[in-house]
């Protein structure tokens, strides 16, 4: 990952690349890099967490299931892991809550900055507008969604709705497991879902990429039952 700094009188951005490649491959999208725009200054939704570099490496490593998959992104903020399923041919819709109009655009300059054309708009978790109703994915990507306790049932009101509208549909999330998989388990249970996969976030990182990261991170696939 390189980084390299842009300062203003009020904010410090950094531009940070992020690479994905298949060394013994000479296919189409066999390598490739996507770059971010952080703000290291401001609120958690401008900045690349580990969650989404282990979920955006795992959307790299099965790039054949999200080549045409419809995406749809939660808690989207710097966007790497929807970044990523679009740069394979997915038809990605990136999406944070409503009024963070700040992080919002930023998704669109990343967009633009990596010359990707993903459907970006507000979506508040538990709140039904049309907006929600209009979105039919075959995946949706969580990175790091399950911070605020305050926001679980929401946010799975939200993710079990867009299951049971798409049949076959799945969530991939990748979490900080900070307090045991048993949280994730009893939400599950509530919401009518069942994980079809839990992995360790690091089972699958290239070692160069996790020797810059930390945490007890795991990454689960969670269908309805």
């Amino acid at each position: 990952m390189e980084m390299e700094e842009q300062e203003s009188h009020e904010t410090m951005t950094t531009i940070s690349r992020h690479c994905f490649s298949d060394d013994d491959s000479e296919t189409e999208n066999s390598s490739f890099c996507i770059s971010i725009i952080e703000n290291m200054k401001e609120e958690y939704g401008l900045f690349v967490w580990p969650c989404s570099v282990i979920l955006a490496e795992y959307v790299w490593q099965h790039k054949q299931r999200f080549q045409g998959a419809t995406v749809l992104e939660l808690g989207a903020g710097t966007s790497l892991p929807g970044l990523v399923a679009a740069k394979l041919g997915a038809h990605v819709t990136l999406t944070d809550d409503s009024h963070r109009l700040q992080v919002l655009d930023n998704m669109r300059k990343v967009c633009d900055l990596n010359k990707l054309n993903c459907n970006v708009q507000g979506l508040t978790w538990g709140v039904w507008d049309l907006s929600v109703f209009n979105l039919h994915p075959t995946i949706i990507l969580g990175a790091d969604v399950l911070y605020d306790s305050n926001a679980f049932d929401n946010l799975f009101a939200t993710v079990t709705f867009l299951l049971r509208k798409s049949p076959g549909s799945v969530f991939i999330t990748s979490y900080h497991n900070r307090s045991g998989h048993h949280l994730i388990e009893f939400l599950m249970g509530k919401w009518g879902l069942k994980c079809l996969k839990l992995l360790d976030g690091f089972s699958f990182l290239p070692p160069n990429k996790a020797s810059l990261i930390s945490g007890n991170i795991q990454l689960a696939e969670i269908a309805v039952i």
